[in-house]
């Protein structure tokens, strides 16, 4: 299996349903983090999901919405009205 091949079926496993839907985007969008900062991790795609997870503030933002939903979502940041309020 070529590594291509292997960073496609990392990005199948490690992402959200929404993510699955659009794996040639997800793997648009993380392909150059895993070779930036994961690299050494390849092919071992638990590795890979690890070593993303932990470099989260060093990913480029379209793989940290990729990885991390969630965090892109409205009212998610730090310091937003809604947070100071309480």
């Amino acid at each position: 299996m070529t590594r291509t091949s292997l960073l496609a079926a990392f990005l199948l496993c490690a992402g959200s349903s929404a993510a699955l839907a659009q794996t040639a985007d997800a793997r648009t969008a993380c392909e150059p983090d895993v070779w930036r900062l994961c690299a050494s991790n390849i092919p071992n795609v638990g590795a890979i999901t690890a070593c993303l997870k932990s470099q989260k503030a060093n990913l480029s933002p379209a793989c940290r919405m990729v990885m991390d939903p969630a965090a892109a979502a409205p009212g998610r940041r730090r310091g937003t009205r809604s947070a100071q309020a309480q």
